[in-house]
């Protein structure tokens, strides 16, 4: 079986109805790339029919992981990352708030030598358009900051949703992930900052979707937790 250029990780808790059409968008996309790829959608214990859906599209190149139980997005990721089999690999939120397209503008930093490029919301780009509510901008840049205080140097967007490795890079960093959470993307990133991994940030278009499963408030407290934790855990290894 010839190896994919390409693995695409799409986590997927109780996604229904915003999967299906991304999903199309994926494979429509890299089908027409004309390399072999494969897309690996890690059902995080769906209680919707979400890997039914899926597997009833018959692709040949899609396969569902199936987590027994709702354990995380960081723990969602971290399996479909190890279990992808692709020269790189790239993980996107299910939702299709960046574009598969959006993939042009990363791929040129990891042939040129990047191992971890990360999409940002943030960067500013004539060429790109983020639309998203107000309450989220700011919640995003008293995130970021906070994130800075903690140790992530030189990254304007953690929590960008769309995210490429090295099959290298993503075996040795998703192989010591340990927060569960929605803020495992931090423990990645100071993680690659302490190995000396690294990391580009490009901007990518992203439109904010309705159905978020993150909450400002219902999140945000939980997810400082772990960035704390990560944030301990990072400076304990150096």
């Amino acid at each position: 079986m010839t190896a994919p250029r390409w693995s695409v990780v799409i986590p997927a808790f109780n996604e229904a109805r915003r999967l299906p059409p991304y999903l199309d968008e994926v494979v429509a996309h890299l089908d027409g790339r004309g390399e072999p790829y494969e897309v690996i959608v890690v059902d995080d214990g769906s209680t919707d029919g979400t890997p039914d859906l899926v597997v009833a599209r018959r692709h040949p190149a899609v396969r569902v992981l199936r987590l027994e139980r709702n354990s995380g997005k960081g723990v969602a990721v971290r399996a479909g990352m190890l279990a992808a089999r692709g020269a790189y690999r790239l993980f996107a939120d299910a939702d299709g708030a960046t574009p598969i397209a959006e993939l042009k503008r990363l791929e040129p930093a990891l042939t040129a030598g990047a191992d971890v490029v990360i999409g940002s919301r943030v960067l500013a780009d004539p060429a790109v358009s983020v639309a998203t509510r107000p309450h989220r901008v700011r919640a995003g840049r008293v995130f970021n900051w906070l994130v800075a205080e903690l140790g992530l140097r030189g990254v304007a967007d953690s929590q960008c949703g769309f995210k490429a490795f090295t099959a290298a890079a993503a075996e040795r960093l998703f192989g010591g992930l340990r927060t569960r959470g929605f803020g495992f993307d931090v423990e990645l990133l100071l993680a690659a900052q302490a190995a000396g991994i690294r990391v580009v940030e490009v901007p990518v278009n992203w439109v904010d979707q309705p159905g978020s499963k993150v909450g400002v408030l219902r999140h945000g407290p939980g997810m400082l937790w772990q960035i704390v934790r990560a944030s301990l855990r990072a400076g304990r290894a150096g």
